[in-house]
């Protein structure tokens, strides 16, 4: 993989319901998209709701948060500054 063809995304990944937040959503994702890495920079999570600042990097970024919305997780985009910060 070259890094023309690596994309790097910061997003922020909420799981709105407990049935959400018991459901393996990450682990499907990085299981079907194995070139995709997922750092997870920031989370808060209760038995409710979830909220987590992830930088995702690999060739299929675009394809994994389509994944992960798929499976009802509400993805957005998050400020540098903020994961950083």
């Amino acid at each position: 993989m070259t890094a023309s063809q690596t994309i790097k995304k910061r997003v922020w990944l909420t799981f709105g319901s407990r049935r959400m937040v018991e459901t393996p959503a990450l682990w499907r994702m990085a299981r079907k998209f194995p070139d995709v890495s997922f750092d997870i920079r920031q989370a808060s999570v209760t038995a409710e709701i979830g909220i987590m600042a992830v930088l995702l990097e690999g060739p299929q970024v675009q394809a994994a948060m389509a994944f992960l919305q798929e499976q009802g997780v509400t993805v957005e985009p998050i400020e540098k500054s903020v994961v950083e910060g």
